[in-house]
């Protein structure tokens, strides 16, 4: 194992230096994702931004005199989550424990949820903010977030991240969407000072005359989406003939839905929102468990991005995503961990180690596994926002991207980095730099000489 050390020279907290400055941060192993890994490889930084990245002798030849940041470890382009509600971090106590089914899970965090929004008082963007600050901790640099309020919305980038909050949309019936629900979706898209996405929960907790509405502002709008989609074993029930056991939860909400009064669409869930336009290369989807093989390639053939969160299945008791199957059709997948609520920690590469067992598991055999699902962790995640091209793109580590990266205790003499990232980078971040500026890091500073 290499050792979590920092040498620099003359960078204030590691920072970016005097403005306009070039630094370039070099490392025993680069994994910059936009090209193969660099042994003894370079970045060179300046204003956040990446404006070359190669071999370490070639990068501190062209840039000499710059300063240099020798990181001991693995640098890795910075994870994206691309599925968690951040202010849920508040209820992590309901995620401690395995459970029977979604509902089962929903029940126990709807009365969680309830205890916390009356006489506990929780303040939702201060748990968002807490939640984002660990996530930075394990080597994540931008989220996609979920949020119930606008007040948490910011929570992220006011904790230094990047990505995108998607506003959640949930419990409307047709009338009461057109009564407040929509001019209240988009009041608040309109006052939150920074580009947000949208969020229709699920088939199940919307009138299916709302997801039709959503997907036509979204497209109107030029407004992201992210949805969750078969997650629940009764999903395709619920949509199909509006019974079982996810229509009898609904109904013991209180909603009122078409769909349950009318007996089902005939429709499954996929076949039902893409009906309603609902996606395309500008929506994700989260969870996608219960898929079938025409599903996947419906949304394969849209560009909808899959972002699979596999601790969190597993803790509400639900099946596994069909991991191999996904990676040997093609299909664009991302990773999340969903949220504190459900899942053991908001760690990214613990999910992909699950992701690798599961397809080594399900009979995936290919040499290449490990490096797809980091691919996933990082330029997955980043098409899934939207931010994988153009000016400050994320996900790798090439000229223009913006300066995003983590730096791993793990092997980087391994014959095989990205299996030894994913096998021993879980629990091992030693810091995280957004727009090269740390944001995270058990750091020793020293100097150290001129590039």
């Amino acid at each position: 194992m290499t050792t979590a050390r920092t040498r620099t020279r003359a960078v204030p907290g590691l920072g970016g230096g005097r403005p306009g400055q070039v630094v370039v941060h070099s490392a025993p192993l680069v994994l910059p994702i936009a090209g193969p890994p660099l042994p003894e490889g370079a970045v060179a930084v300046r204003r956040g931004r990446v404006i070359a990245a190669g071999p370490r002798g070639e990068i501190t030849g062209a840039f000499r005199g710059r300063p240099e940041v020798r990181w001991d470890g693995v640098v890795v382009a910075g994870l994206v989550n691309a599925h968690t509600h951040l202010q849920f971090s508040a209820l992590a106590h309901v995620g401690r424990r395995r459970y029977g089914s979604l509902e089962e899970w929903s029940t126990t965090f709807d009365a969680a949820h309830a205890e916390a929004t009356g006489a506990a008082g929780v303040d939702w963007a201060d748990a968002a903010l807490r939640g984002a600050r660990e996530a930075i901790a394990t080597g994540t640099t931008a989220v996609a977030d979920v949020v119930t309020v606008p007040e948490a919305a910011t929570a992220y980038a006011e904790a230094g991240l990047t990505g995108m909050a998607y506003l959640e949309v949930l419990g409307d019936t047709e009338e009461s969407w057109h009564a407040e629900g929509r001019d209240r979706l988009i009041t608040a898209l309109q006052e939150s000072g920074r580009p947000m996405g949208v969020s229709p929960h699920a088939p199940y907790t919307l009138d299916v005359a709302v997801l039709e509405d959503l997907a036509l502002l979204a497209r109107s709008y030029r407004i992201r989406v992210h949805i969750h989609l078969a997650e629940s074993a009764h999903e395709r029930e619920y949509t199909v003939s509006g019974t079982g056991p996810l229509a009898r939860m609904v109904r013991d909400i209180g909603f009122d839905f078409a769909l349950l009064r009318e007996g089902g669409t005939g429709l499954g869930p996929v076949d039902l929102l893409d009906g309603l336009g609902v996606f395309g290369e500008h929506c994700h989807v989260a969870h996608g468990v219960y898929l079938t093989a025409d599903e996947r390639r419906i949304l394969r053939e849209r560009g909808t991005i899959i972002a699979l969160c596999p601790r969190s299945n597993r803790t509400l008791g639900l099946d596994a995503p069909e991991v191999a199957a996904l990676l040997a059709e093609g299909n664009p997948i991302a990773v999340g961990t969903d949220s504190l609520a459900s899942s053991p920690s908001l760690d990214l590469l613990e999910d992909v180690r699950v992701l690798r067992d599961l397809a080594r598991e399900q009979g995936y055999r290919g040499a290449d596994l490990e490096e797809r699902l980091v691919r996933a962790a990082t330029e997955g995640g980043a098409r899934a926002l939207g931010m994988a091209a153009g000016p400050g793109r994320i996900g790798a580590l090439a000229p223009g991207a913006r300066a995003d990266f983590a730096v791993f205790d793990v092997d980087a003499g391994a014959r095989e980095p990205y299996r030894a990232l994913v096998e021993q980078g879980p629990g091992r971040c030693v810091a995280t730099v957004i727009a090269g500026r740390p944001a995270w890091g058990r750091v020793r500073g020293r100097s150290a000489r001129r590039a």
